[in-house]
């Protein structure tokens, strides 16, 4: 099956796109609040993780999908204590979905000033 694939105009690196769909399955990059001139956008790690779970679902959007189809969910801190205030931020963003997760505290991101990174899976079934 064909791969689609789901740039937004964020991505660093040419082979890096937000999205790619391939069958019913959904994949979604790393994401963080930079914006299309790389910029970090939101201060504390909540602010971060809400404008990162936008930018998620748009990339689900284009690619036939919606936050309902993710199943999985990959996030980065660079400050475990911000586990609370990512957790609620992340809950209000989902809105009532449920998906599996893994919080991981890392030393840093690509970019100073990022605090938070979100990856995710989807499965589309209908």
């Amino acid at each position: 099956m064909v791969k689609k694939l789901f740039p937004d105009g964020t991505e660093v690196a040419p082979f890096y796109v937000r999205a790619i769909r391939k069958g019913p399955m959904v994949f979604v990059s790393g994401t963080t609040s930079l914006d299309r001139k790389g910029r970090v956008q939101g201060r504390t790690a909540a602010e971060q993780t809400t404008l990162s779970m936008r930018k998620i679902e748009k990339a689900l959007k284009a690619a036939g999908a919606r936050l309902s189809d993710l199943c999985q969910a990959t996030i980065y801190v660079t400050d475990i204590r911000d586990m609370a205030s990512v957790s609620k931020a992340l809950g209000k963003s989902l809105k009532g979905s449920v998906v599996t997760s893994t919080l991981v505290a890392v030393s840093a991101l690509a970019v100073p000033g990022l605090l938070v990174e979100i990856e995710t899976m989807g499965v589309v079934e209908r």
